[in-house]
């Protein structure tokens, strides 16, 4: 039963895979047409903390883009505190911003999506061997903590709380569940590719939806003592989370 649920997830991994590829491109351009509206604002000095922004398409014709990817450019400034959007009035710089500090900011956003994508690498290298031997040397009670720390992810995601240590303590159990203290060595890194991964999923709503689960699959199979699932399972995990969050 749940090889036949791994291998139906696998078939919807490759066929999202496909139907991600366009929209993890725009999703870059995207981010590039927002640097390029804050370079309108920091660098050439075009609008000033206050200033109404052209509506849309006008910008959308200035920028060159669809309207598409301008909202979803909008979208990043307005997350990240540069803009706000007044119903009714249309789209503003906001009055209370630090130009530098802003300007900074993004930039130090932007590094954590590069940096991300090598520590998720490592996870991609590592967690689906650590599933698969946890599947088979964990004890009872270290599997109980492994689910209840699942749990409580799922729940602080469904209340909308920051879940991070929740999210390093699930992973470093399954981690300390091989028996092999180099692989418990090795979390301080997977710790920073969690920090990260959460910091950047709190902007992509799909990320939460599929680390729940696949969390749950992951469970599944390791309370199921099938190592060979658990570990396709966090395979499946990690890829989801690098291609929600564009990292391809």
């Amino acid at each position: 039963m749940l090889l036949k649920r791994l291998e139906k997830q696998v078939c919807y991994t490759k066929r999202k895979n496909r139907m991600d590829t366009d929209m993890n491109r725009a999703k870059r351009l995207s981010e590039r047409i927002a640097e390029d509206i804050l370079a309108m604002i920091t660098v050439e000095k075009q609008f000033s903390p206050g200033d109404k922004l052209p509506n849309e398409i006008e910008l959308a014709e200035i920028l060159g883009v669809s309207r598409t990817t301008l909202r979803e450019a909008i979208r990043i400034l307005v997350t990240n505190g540069i803009l706000e959007i007044q119903r009714g009035k249309g789209t503003f710089v906001k009055q209370n911003i630090d130009i530098s500090k802003t300007a900074q900011s993004l930039q130090t956003l932007s590094q954590a999506d590069m940096n991300v994508r090598d520590l998720y690498e490592i996870r991609l290298i590592f967690e689906p061997e650590a599933a698969y031997y946890a599947t088979i040397r964990a004890t009872d009670s270290e599997l109980e903590r492994i689910f209840s720390f699942g749990r409580q992810i799922e729940e602080k995601i469904k209340r909308g709380e920051d879940r991070t240590d929740v999210e390093q303590r699930f992973h470093k159990e399954i981690a300390s569940a091989t028996h092999n203290e180099f692989i418990d060595r090795l979390m301080p890194v997977i710790f920073q590719a969690i920090d990260q991964g959460v910091m950047l999923s709190k902007r992509i709503e799909q990320v939460e939806k599929d680390t729940i689960r696949d969390h749950q699959m992951i469970m599944e199979f390791m309370e199921a003592r099938n190592p060979e699932g658990a570990r396709s399972a966090m395979k499946i995990h990690i890829l989801h989370a690098m291609k929600d969050m564009g990292m391809e």
